[in-house]
């Protein structure tokens, strides 16, 4: 699902206007119809209802949707916030058919006078609708909004914002947005906008934004921007999907006749002294993404202790020292000696890598003695998909012009301090461009980019970066990266003629699986494994709900 500027979704209503005969009347008609119907559905015990209406399109989606709401019995009041003659265009229209149509009572509020009466009616309410303004806005609110956003901010009502929470630049990649309405809701159309998927709309992780479509055509909507060359300039909302989308590919049902070599063998690498839980996460994880088969391999001492996470898990046991064998008492009893070289003579690699179809490597990896080379030369000598993690990544700090994907898929899952290490830069630089920085390292070493952080980025080797919205703050604690390095293998191990868009299924299916551990249970209290527990909660789960909208942030109930 493609993710719009606030100008391509003015085109795509005109689009829809102008060459497809789609009546703007109809599109209010049907997008206040889905605000209506959204709030039925989320929240049937509201019965008493204050609608708040600018004067313009937005405001128009609100009459709509009073009009709707009045019809189902629900109790609802307009607060118009101006007169009703300087109402125009399609959003009169509407309010013609809701003086019309319904018992309605419309509060035209045109000075601050008329205040205390929509102070009263907002705090009587059980839902408030904020249909203020909407995309086209460009903050800061003013006057009478501005009074209205307070009294919103302190009422005890559920409010759903139409659209945007008023206030909010609807072209803004912020997480936060001063002087905006408060929502817990937001119910946009035909596509989300940039600050649906990177603005913190609802303030709340599992507070839904979601996507009704309201009849325009899939070719209203303008094809992305794509980069053609490395290092072509795009701006940096050009190209943006939603990475949900590709969840798709990993609902559909298994053949009867199916069996573990139609899904896929991941060989993950890793493990080293203390960090035997890395490689068991990750392993756990491929596992319980699908993959048909899973290989640790792990340095010798370390194979029992990682085999025991699962019966089904086989191991492998690496040897380590230098390439000729020979390594100190000291070090072989520090466990400091590295991975040993000798791996790479071409009988031996051939063997660890007979049958196996995706590779891992780097969770708990370690950075000790010959350890770095190991990993260097080891993605250099692999030609199978790979995913390159955690210490593997360490091992190109400096050194990043030796990763090439060019006629592989390679997919990188750094976190920002990872990916200040392979750009040579700081963490704040990282930060600072996220979309633009895993847009060109992508396209430069022809790879698959999987930026981690708030809003997870997976950037494309061809220029295209999807945006996921799912995960919450319970993910952030050790062994997140693993169980995400361990899913990434698996859905590659899967669906490897898509490559990309398994990536950004297993990156979508992780921070669901973690909405659910979150909702379980608590977000201080869940641990990396309980996304685990909850993977199979994220693969039933349902992106539309029963009205047809698709969810693209927070949790709907319906899961199968």
């Amino acid at each position: 699902m493609q993710i719009l500027t606030a100008a391509e979704m003015g085109a795509t209503d005109r689009r829809t206007a102008e060459e497809f005969g789609v009546p703007l009347e109809e599109l209010m008609e049907n997008a206040g119809a889905a605000v209506a119907g959204f709030c039925l559905r989320q929240y049937p015990a509201a019965e008493r209802v204050v609608v708040l209406c600018g004067k313009g399109n937005n405001g128009g989606d609100g009459l709509v949707a009073a009009r709707v709401l009045a019809a189902a019995g629900l109790d609802v009041e307009v607060v118009l916030l101006g007169r009703a003659d300087e109402v125009k265009g399609e959003a009169a229209a509407a309010l013609q058919r809701l003086r019309g149509e319904a018992e309605v009572a419309v509060r035209e509020v045109v000075e601050e006078a008329g205040l205390e009466a929509v102070r009263e009616a907002v705090n009587s309410a059980e839902l408030v609708i904020d249909a203020v303004v909407g995309t086209g806005f460009k903050p800061p609110l003013r006057g009478l909004a501005v009074a209205a956003r307070e009294m919103v901010a302190q009422a005890p009502a559920v409010v759903v914002a139409v659209d945007l929470p008023s206030g909010w630049d609807a072209d803004s990649m912020e997480q936060e947005m001063e002087g905006a309405f408060r929502a817990d809701a937001v119910v946009t159309f035909t596509r989300p906008k940039l600050a649906h998927v990177f603005g913190s709309l609802t303030g709340t992780a599992f507070g839904p934004v979601v996507v009704a479509e309201i009849g325009s055509p899939a070719e209203a909507v303008a094809p992305p921007q794509q980069a053609s060359l490395p290092g072509a300039p795009v701006a940096a909302a050009s190209g943006l999907t939603w990475a949900g989308a590709a969840k798709a590919m990993a609902e559909q049902p298994r053949a009867v006749n199916a069996n573990k070599g139609k899904y896929g063998h991941v060989l993950v690498v890793g493990g080293s002294s203390g960090m035997t839980g890395a490689p068991k996460m990750a392993s756990l994880a491929a596992m319980r993404a699908g993959a048909g088969l899973v290989t640790a391999a792990v340095p010798g001492r370390l194979a029992t202790v990682v085999g025991g996470v699962a019966p089904e898990l086989m191991v492998v046991a690496l040897k380590q020292g230098t390439e000729n064998g020979e390594q100190g008492t000291e070090n072989r009893e520090q466990g400091t000696e590295g991975l040993s070289l000798g791996l790479f003579e071409e009988e031996a690699l051939a063997k660890l890598l007979k049958g196996i179809d995706v590779v891992a490597v780097g969770p708990g990896l370690g950075q000790e003695g010959t350890t770095p080379e190991f990993v260097r030369r080891f993605v250099e000598k692999t030609s199978l998909p790979i995913v390159i993690d955690a210490d593997a990544l360490n091992a190109f700090a400096g050194r990043a012009n030796e990763l090439n994907g060019e006629g592989r898929v390679m997919v990188l899952t750094p976190h920002p301090g990872e990916m200040a290490r392979l750009a040579g830069m700081t963490i704040k630089e990282v930060e600072a461009d996220r979309v633009g920085l895993a847009r060109r390292f992508a396209m430069e070493h022809k790879l698959t980019l999987v930026l981690k952080g708030w809003r997870t980025l997976v950037a494309r080797p061809d220029g295209r970066v999807a945006v996921n919205t799912s995960g919450n703050p319970a993910m952030a604690k050790g062994g997140s990266g693993d169980i995400l390095t361990g899913m990434v293998a698996a859905l590659l191990a899967q669906y490897g003629e898509d490559a990309a868009r398994a990536v950004e299924a297993a990156v979508y299916l992780h921070g669901l699986a973690g909405d659910f551990a979150a909702r379980a249970m608590d977000e201080h209290t869940v641990l990396a494994t309980d996304t685990v527990t909850h993977l199979s909660d994220a693969f039933r789960y349902r992106v539309k709900d029963a009205g047809g909208m698709t969810w693209i942030c927070g949790v709907n109930s319906e899961k199968a």
